[in-house]
């Protein structure tokens, strides 16, 4: 058995569909769920004492709510529920080093930009060893449906973190899994609705490039049913484009990116996409 499934908890109504998609992880990957609550970060209860009573009374609260929960829905998997006195962030980042994943619930996408901005969400993204799923308050389903997304950027190992995760995920879940690769005619830079007609040799190449990407991984997974698209455009709106179907969209950040953690394009993503979004970061 490996790492555990480790989900953070505020009490807002984001954590029940947090708890929900780290239970099914937990059951589906037979790995043990963790919960986490720090009553030393907000939100806190309207009637807060001073010496942080009331605090930890709304945290053993939340994590009792949770751990009914995950029980319920997954009856016999080994769960863990902790509270500490320790920042949000620091602690779920701390823990992330021993953790297979980490879910964290969002704000409805209305105010996603409150969840960016600031939160202990971003700063999480930002420091995580493993990967982090977000999932939104209004996210019903649980575990990524249909069809997973991942995007296929980057070459040799770097990518290989990011492929490893999607596949393994698909797996898990005897999902489709579909690989986009996002290329851009050196000629027409400004045009990402077409490729010109003399770049048919690129898509070929393209094409080319990204089976070959694949194979390695077909052969380590031969029953997950690999979709391979390749598409003219921006990487962040050919991806959001690929995810009509997904349940799931897999993304990779920089592991040790300065002086911002999470790059433009991610942050892109985690606004836009209408599916939970998993960052695995990149080795």
């Amino acid at each position: 058995m490996g790492g555990p499934v480790l989900v953070g908890l505020d009490g807002t109504g984001n954590s029940v569909p947090a708890v929900r998609w780290g239970a099914e992880e937990a059951a589906v990957r037979n790995l043990p769920l963790h919960l986490l609550h720090s009553w030393v970060s907000p939100p806190w209860p309207a009637a807060s004492d001073g010496e942080g009573t009331d605090r930890r009374r709304y945290g053993s609260d939340v994590l009792d709510r949770a751990e009914a929960m995950a029980e319920q829905l997954h009856p016999g998997i080994p769960v863990k529920a902790e509270q500490v006195a320790q920042e949000a962030a620091d602690a779920l980042a701390e823990r992330s080093g021993e953790s297979t994943l980490l879910v964290l619930g969002s704000r409805g996408h209305d105010s996603i930009a409150g969840f960016l901005m600031g939160s202990v969400s971003l700063r999480v993204l930002g420091r995580a060893e493993c990967p982090v799923v977000t999932v939104r308050e209004e996210e019903s389903s649980v575990g990524p449906g249909p069809e997973i997304v991942v995007g296929v950027q980057e070459a040799g190992i770097e990518g290989d973190t990011v492929l490893a995760y999607a596949f393994t995920t698909a797996a898990a879940h005897h999902t489709e899994l579909r690989a986009v690769r996002a290329w851009r005619s050196a000629t027409v830079l400004g045009d990402d609705t077409a490729p010109p007609l003399d770049d048919v040799e690129r898509v070929t190449d393209e094409r080319e490039l990204l089976s070959a990407r694949l194979a390695p991984w077909r052969k380590e997974f031969p029953d997950v049913r690999v979709i391979e698209q390749v598409a003219h455009g921006r990487p962040v709106p050919v991806l959001l484009s690929a995810c009509s179907r997904a349940g799931l969209l897999v993304i990779g950040r920089r592991a040790r990116r300065t002086p911002m953690p999470l790059g433009p394009a991610v942050l892109a993503v985690l606004h836009h996409s209408r599916c939970p979004v998993a960052v695995v970061p990149r080795e």
